[in-house]
């Protein structure tokens, strides 16, 4: 258990000078290559909130980095925000890099104290979706985890969902390999449940997306939800909540001419 100065220095990492830079010289280049569009970032209200999204592409979820990247250009730097992420993958707090860009442990405590700060707290609940059948690629898929929605209950504070399209044609993803994964006792050696198979640039077929792999320019865009309220139910919350990303991931699906395209 993380003590209270620990949360707080985590917290203290973001860095909103280093925030400034990076926009001035990665924002661009990140716009142009997926020919990014974010649509609704206005409707992030004042004060603590959650946002919640769907995200796709494997390991480098490239909707993920869109977001962070505009909401900071929208809002400014001095606006705090945060992404609760793992400890493991390129985008994880293992990262000084992504510490100084807000990334802080998914725990409660981390959470709260970024709540205390009104900041903006960004969550993607649904890792296993990352790595889904391309031809699965606009479907909601958040694993029925729904600690999100207890965490937005207990804190009092409304959820933004932020649905996004495009990541899953970065690359052909063929399967998450839970079966490969088993068939190999990974799950049982090294508590790894899945080995991605994919294939992408440079290396072909890619096994389980370990060292990225070069995206594909495919057109990405990210669609925010006005607010909504979480009640005492967390599972009715998680249902109606995944239901209207759902609604309007399979709208922006019907927008969309070809995959890569757009």
């Amino acid at each position: 258990m993380c003590a209270v100065g620990d949360v707080e220095a985590a917290l203290d990492e973001r860095d909103p000078e280093f925030i400034r830079r990076r926009l001035a010289d990665t924002w661009p280049l990140v716009r142009r290559w997926f020919r990014a569009e974010v649509r609704g970032l206005e409707l992030i209200p004042d004060g603590p909130v959650l946002v919640v999204g769907n995200h796709s592409g494997g390991n480098l979820t490239p909707d993920s980095v869109i977001l962070a990247l505009a909401y900071n250009e929208y809002a400014g730097a001095e606006r705090p925000s945060y992404a609760l992420t793992d400890d493991i993958g390129p985008t994880s707090t293992r990262s000084s890099f992504f510490r100084k860009f807000g990334a802080i442990s998914p725990s409660p405590r981390h959470a709260k104290a970024a709540f205390d700060r009104d900041a903006v707290v960004l969550v993607y609940p649904g890792n296993n979706e990352v790595h889904r059948p391309s031809w699965h690629r606009h479907r909601i898929d958040l694993g029925g985890r729904h600690g999100w929605a207890r965490l937005a209950r207990d804190h009092n504070v409304p959820v933004v969902p932020a649905v996004a399209i495009g990541g899953q044609e970065t690359a052909l993803f063929l399967t998450r390999g839970e079966t490969l994964a088993r068939a190999l006792r990974l799950d049982r050696l090294f508590g790894i449940r899945e080995l991605p198979l994919s294939i992408a640039l440079p290396w072909g077929l890619n096994v389980g997306d370990f060292l990225g792999h070069i995206p594909l320019p495919a057109k990405i865009v990210i669609q925010l939800l006005p607010p909504m309220t979480v009640g005492d139910d967390p599972r009715a919350a998680y249902r109606e909540i995944t239901g209207r990303m759902q609604a309007a991931l399979t709208g922006m699906a019907a927008e969309r001419r070809f995959p890569v395209i757009g």
